[in-house]
């Protein structure tokens, strides 16, 4: 059953596992005694199951906006929707509880256990002992925790990536539609970061939320986002569209600022090994996965200095081949292509 509001009306986000839609429509945010607003008529759609990215420099407003969406910062003006409904006229507390939140710092209880962390939320909502456990269970499984070695330690017996993981599995537990993630991973090492980003996306090809993530990578902004909004001063929108179309075509010098060196090396990331036709079968050279990207098959022609490199398929069936002149013919054929 839906949760309801101390009022008793239905909570604007009932239980739903696929995401839903964010509006934000002219949201403004001004502290008192301060000559400028910190958030300036921002507007944006996020569609459901979207994966947006917020990426900018400190202090551009990017974190204040999306703190808006769950209400942890009220906006000084204009209007938020979430499925159609106005989360402005829901009380706070029960909006949040419907809404997975992720922040760097992860916040876990130090006093509580791993799964009395994860149950937190759907203790506050009342469910039943045996279904706080079976979730608490899924999760651990879920971010691959075993739920026999891991749910009865605290925070402090885990490390940093494994406690990154049990925020994840919290703001997952009431298996809200929307959820909202500030820097998650940036207080990790870059491996234990590569690794985690890797299993999000894992995660979320599963589950499906609409995502709101703030980050100030532009790198971790491609390889995770829909789409990436880039953000100036107040959050104004300099640029938002797919990772692929920002590459291929910045919108202005301080979206190519963002993107930094190697663009291209970039944009081959994107593109995977199959897209377009491939030369002849080779044997006894390197090989990629026919999974792999443009920029996988690179690296391995380099890497080798062989002058093609193999693809293959399911149990290893050569599929064709790919050489350097064929990678940058495919490389400059993106670029001539709309991006849709």
């Amino acid at each position: 059953m839906p949760d309801t509001t101390a009022s008793g009306t239905t909570s604007v986000l009932a239980d739903q596992h696929a995401g839903v839609s964010i509006e934000l429509d002219g949201i403004t945010k001004t502290y008192p005694g301060q000559g400028r607003s910190a958030v300036e008529d921002f507007s944006m759609r996020v569609e459901p199951g979207e994966l947006v990215m917020f990426v900018g420099p400190s202090g551009c407003g990017k974190t204040t906006t999306m703190k808006m969406v769950n209400r942890i910062i009220e906006p000084t003006s204009g209007s938020i929707r979430i499925d159609d409904k106005d989360v402005l006229s829901i009380d706070p507390n029960q909006l949040r509880r419907h809404i997975g939140y992720v922040i760097q710092q992860i916040g876990l209880f130090p006093h509580l256990t791993i799964a009395e962390n994860v149950g937190a939320v759907p203790r506050l909502l009342g469910w039943p002992k045996a279904r706080i456990a079976d979730r608490v269970e899924e999760l651990l499984t879920t971010v691959q925790l075993d739920p026999g070695t891991f749910a009865h330690r605290y925070p402090k017996q885990l490390s940093g990536g494994q406690q990154q993981r049990v925020g994840v599995a919290r703001a997952l537990a009431a298996d809200p539609p929307v959820m909202l993630m500030d820097e998650p991973f940036g207080a990790t090492d870059p491996i234990t970061r590569e690794k985690l980003q890797a299993e999000f996306l894992r995660l979320q090809s599963d589950i499906g939320k609409t995502i709101i993530f703030v980050t100030h990578d532009f790198d971790e902004a491609i390889r995770l986002g829909d789409r990436i909004a880039v953000l100036s001063d107040r959050s104004h929108i300099e640029q938002f569209d797919t990772p692929a179309a920002i590459l291929a075509a910045p919108a202005n010098d301080y979206v190519r600022s963002f993107i930094g060196q190697g663009s291209a090396l970039k944009r081959l990331a994107l593109i995977p090994v199959t897209a377009g036709p491939l030369g002849p079968t080779t044997s006894g050279g390197p090989t990629v996965d026919e999974a792999a990207t443009l920029r996988d098959a690179l690296d391995l022609l380099v890497l080798t200095g062989a002058e093609r490199v193999g693809v293959t398929g399911a149990g290893g069936r050569p599929l064709g081949s790919l050489s350097h002149a064929d990678i940058s013919a495919r490389l400059d054929g993106a670029a001539h292509r709309p991006v849709g």
